[in-house]
């Protein structure tokens, strides 16, 4: 044999290993069938506002590589992401003054993408039906975001299944029935969002164990029952909203001793009694407590430990004076006592001196400035 023709022959054997590599690694980077056809009957429930979107990036067969939207495992090649958020991804494709939306219904075949660990199918406006109850059986979820649609029906009932969820958020939907007793299994849950939907019943007395919820948010519903003592089991619970609702019953005591509890939002329910002392002294820089029927006195608890950026008190029926102790709180950036039965003069030094009369109308005998009427 020719000496050129032994020569030529080692750098052809090393050309067909890298091809057969370069096959492999490409083989490893694309989407297996299933996942592709789950994806494209996924799409076909759905119906963008104008033709040239997100979708028409949806082509080929490999939906691990421009498929906007779509993340894969580098190694499996299965589906991981779904990532389609109104606000971002539309910036790309919407025309100037043309807004994008999308209708049509979640399909149950994204259940068939076993490796999802994300949904993401926010602020598409006119996304309809339920939620897929199947999505329960995606054990590798960590996120599911489903705001801003007109998604209905109910939440899964078996939702605690899916026990690496951290992150779920439905708010701003028209969800119905009552928040699943098996949310408690969430143990790793994280942020929760629930708020502005037609959700009914009590608030699970087991929502407490949800020991890593840092974010709780069910404001704008129709919750009614009171609210569970067992939320003060959370300790890493910063934000707590509840307003708008139909919550009954006093305000836990227990809710004062909450270590790093910031945000603390109850107006606009049917809460009634006292307000638990421990609360103006707390850690709580953030709390609305109108728009209910709350009585008594206002504690005279007030201190060095009270910070308030806001203190909200307005449209209840207390009564008595004004506590004196308010003007020690080491800052009150807002405070409004005004709708309720308050009677004597309004105290005099620290917030009292930047208040106008707004935050003291409409109560029964109040005197002294900011209002007209000297005592």
């Amino acid at each position: 044999m020719p000496l050129a023709s032994l020569n030529r022959f080692p750098v052809t054997t090393a050309a067909i290993a890298l091809l057969f590599l370069a096959a492999v690694i490409s083989a490893a980077n694309s989407c297996p069938p299933s996942d592709l056809a789950a994806l494209l009957a996924f799409k076909a429930a759905l119906r963008e506002s104008y033709n040239g979107g997100i979708f028409k990036s949806w082509t080929g067969t490999n939906c691990c590589r421009n498929w906007h939207g779509v993340a894969c495992d580098q190694n499996s090649g299965r589906v991981t992401e779904i990532n389609l958020r109104a606000g971002t991804l539309y910036e790309t494709f919407e025309k100037p003054q043309r807004q994008g939306y999308m209708a049509g219904h979640i399909s149950s075949e994204i259940c068939k993408l076993s490796s999802l660990s994300s949904i993401v199918i926010t602020d598409w406006q006119r996304i309809s039906g339920d939620i897929p109850p199947c999505i329960t059986s995606l054990s590798f979820l960590r996120i599911i975001d489903l705001t801003g649609n007109r998604i209905t029906g109910n939440l899964p009932a078996d939702i605690g299944n899916l026990r690496h969820l951290s992150i779920l958020s439905a708010a701003d939907n028209s969800i119905t029935g009552v928040i699943p007793a098996t949310i408690s299994s969430l143990t790793g849950l994280t942020y929760l969002d629930l708020r502005n939907n037609r959700i009914s019943g009590p608030i699970p007395n087991s929502l407490g164990q949800l020991q890593f919820l840092s974010r709780a948010f069910l404001s704008g519903n129709q919750i009614s029952g009171p609210i569970p003592g067992s939320i003060s089991k959370m300790y890493r619970l910063v934000d707590l909203d509840l307003s708008r609702n139909k919550l009954t019953g006093p305000i836990p005591e227990s809710l004062g001793r909450m270590p790093v509890l910031a945000t603390l939002n109850l107006n606009t329910n049917g809460l009634s009694g006292k307000i638990p002392a421990n609360l103006l002294g707390s850690g709580i820089s953030d709390m609305d407590l109108s728009h209910n029927m709350l009585e008594g006195n206002i504690p005279d608890s007030f201190g060095s430990k009270s910070y308030f950026t806001t203190l909200e008190l307005s449209y209840n029926n207390f009564k008595g004076s004004i506590p004196k102790s308010i003007a020690s709180a080491a800052f009150i950036g807002f405070l409004d006592l005004s709708h309720n039965h308050l009677c004597g003069p309004i105290p005099k030094g620290g917030v009292f001196d930047t208040l106008d009369e707004s935050s003291f109308a409409f109560n029964d005998c109040l005197c002294g400035k900011p209002l007209l009427k000297a005592c």
